[in-house]
């Protein structure tokens, strides 16, 4: 994927964190810094495409794409006008033929497809169906309407939440207010030791403290908080099976039989083969390791 930077100063995302791109109607994108030094006069030719553009036209670009970006573009000023719906059609495929023509009009437009023929499509169709586009302006669709009761809904029952907390908050602080005035009026006017006045009001206060917070009985996880906690668990219960043996692997190699280890220090086999350094010796392994595997790879096929 290529990086994303300013086709004009070159300047990369990479190079520059806080890079902002901008793109407009023709969808090639420049930055900030070469939009403001090449439409300081509030227009200007596209450096790509040679296209007439203005500055206020200039949006963030969100798609890596330039193609994208046009195509979104172009789809969002053409929806504006061919804004018909399934309710204006006669029937379910004069409708899909209304919707084949519009994608063909972005698709060409897109695709820089018979530019003036389509142009003239668009406008023609502007001029026919004026009262009919004002219309559906103006008219809320049912996806619209229901988003909107769905958006009244949540705001409602947020206030109601708030509202029942502002509640709860303000009943807790008028029992804590009169808890406190019970406490200072019986310090003041009994005879008893203050450390018992003290812990029967504590004793007072903690059942009577708003509305009871139920326990914790069980993680997020599902396991329970406590639960045979002075007991052992069991040992999970695992299927017998019978002990593994080992048998050895049956290479077939189609060849001469490879020596051994032993064989191969003995005929001088080793000679040819780089001695195993302190590490390597360390770490399990022989120059006849090396030796072997070779023969193997050499022998392998050689009676097929």
């Amino acid at each position: 994927m290529d990086e994303q930077g300013c086709p004009r100063c070159k300047t990369t995302k990479y190079r520059n964190p806080s890079l902002k791109l901008l793109v407009n109607v023709c969808g090639h994108s420049l930055c900030e810094n070469c939009v403001d030094l090449l439409f300081i006069r509030g227009s200007g030719a596209c450096p790509e495409c040679n296209t007439a553009l203005r500055r206020n036209n200039f949006r963030v670009q969100l798609f890596e794409d330039s193609t994208i970006e046009k195509e979104v573009d172009i789809r969002k000023k053409i929806l504006k006008d061919f804004n018909q719906r399934e309710s204006d059609f006669s029937s379910l495929n004069e409708y899909n033929d209304y919707l084949e023509m519009v994608e063909t009009l972005i698709y060409n437009m897109s695709n820089n497809i018979d530019i003036e023929t389509t142009k003239r499509r668009i406008e023609n169709y502007r001029k026919d169906n004026k009262e009919q586009i004002m219309k559906n302006r103006s008219k809320v669709s049912q996806d619209e309407e229901y988003l909107d009761m769905l958006l009244d809904e949540e705001i409602q029952n947020t206030e109601k939440r708030l509202k029942e907390t502002f509640e709860t908050e303000q009943k807790e602080k008028q029992l804590k207010r009169k808890n406190k005035e019970l406490l200072l009026d019986e310090l003041m006017s009994s005879d008893l030791p203050a450390q018992f006045i003290m812990a029967s009001h504590k004793d007072l206060i903690e059942p009577t403290s708003g509305v009871p917070k139920a326990a914790t009985t069980q993680f997020s996880t599902g396991i329970k908080i406590g639960h045979h906690q002075d007991k052992y668990l069991p040992i999970p219960a695992t299927e017998s099976a019978p002990l593994y043996q080992y048998t050895p692997l049956l290479i077939t190699m189609l060849g001469p039989k490879v020596p051994t280890g032993q064989e191969l220090q003995l005929h001088g086999y080793l000679k040819n083969i780089r001695s195993a350094t302190a590490m390597e010796l360390a770490g399990g392994f022989h120059d006849t390791v090396g030796c072997k595997r070779a023969l193997e790879d050499a022998f392998c096929g050689l009676y097929f």
